[in-house]
């Protein structure tokens, strides 16, 4: 088994097992949430599936990037799926039940969005790019759509024990995911150093930064909402992105060792944003609990 296929299967097991933690506490309303607001669907929509492939491109025509991290770049931006948004909305004070509600409806949307983004995108690039449907589907299902609606289902028939296992479940999986991610970083980092250059780091760091503009622009003057759509916008799917690249560049590995760079500096850079927005949430508590003391007096 190759590297990235080692990488590919470490990160799907994390995020499988992150996705049935979630299906374990969230509600029919939860998945509901965005489909409901037909205004927020469209911005969430344009942010994540319209502005960061834009970006990418852009980004790609201007700056003199190591072919890898091209492919990376574009890869990363056609795979919209947060798969671990949820657990960073909680941390910051987001919105749970819309941060699900969009990985949902982000992932069942990019059945359609990206067998036609990378048909649209070799065309751009005048070179065979393509990803077919049935693959696009089938990954999507079995990492995003299967573990949560098996969570759904088990919280409905154990609600008792979905409810003990669900917290311990998720950070187990994240774990998980950091433990594989480093160790295979120990084995690509010679090759991901060799990327540390010729702007790659800027670049990968102005598609995080613009993800989390954007998102926190276009998520309205709702703090939750803005928070939320900042982190999905910002955090794509590294697995999805491997098996794009690896379908159509099958022989361009360095790819494998941006995409982790990618994933380290995205857990890095959302750091300082999430402990901002949750003490922003801690000064509006505060705030409204001082406020009814004194209407109470």
């Amino acid at each position: 088994m190759s590297a990235q296929e080692i990488v590919g299967f470490v990160l799907k097991a994390s995020i499988m097992l992150t996705l049935f933690g979630f299906g374990l506490q969230a509600t029919r309303q939860d998945l509901l949430y965005l489909l409901r607001r037909p205004r927020m669907l469209a911005l969430s929509l344009v942010a994540m599936f319209v502005v960061m492939p834009l970006f990418a491109i852009l980004m790609t025509g201007v700056a003199h990037l190591n072919q890898a991290v091209v492919v990376a770049l574009i890869a990363l931006s056609i795979s919209p799926i947060p798969p671990l948004l949820p657990k960073k909305v909680n941390k910051s004070g987001g919105l749970a039940s819309y941060g699900l509600g969009l990985m949902v409806t982000a992932a069942s949307f990019s059945i359609v969005f990206v067998p036609l983004a990378t048909y649209l995108l070799g065309k751009y690039f005048n070179r065979p790019f393509a990803m077919a449907p049935g693959a696009v589907a089938k990954l999507i299902v079995l990492s995003v759509l299967v573990p949560l609606a098996a969570g759904i289902l088990f919280r409905k028939f154990a609600p008792a024990t979905a409810g003990r296992i669900a917290d311990p479940l998720v950070k187990f999986a994240g774990i998980v995911l950091l433990a594989g991610v480093l160790c295979i970083l120990t084995f690509a980092l010679p090759t991901a150093w060799s990327l540390v250059g010729d702007g790659t780091m800027i670049a990968l760091i102005a598609f995080i930064v613009v993800g989390l503009v954007v998102g926190h622009i276009l998520g309205g003057p709702d703090p939750d909402e803005r928070v939320t759509l900042a982190l999905s916008t910002a955090c794509r799917h590294p697995a999805l992105a491997l098996a794009i690249a690896g379908t159509n560049v099958p022989e361009e590995h360095h790819v494998l060792s941006a995409v982790l760079l990618y994933t380290l500096l995205n857990a890095l850079l959302t750091i300082p944003y999430v402990a901002l927005q949750r003490r922003k949430v801690k000064e509006r508590v505060t705030t409204a609990t001082v406020s009814d003391r004194r209407m109470a007096s």
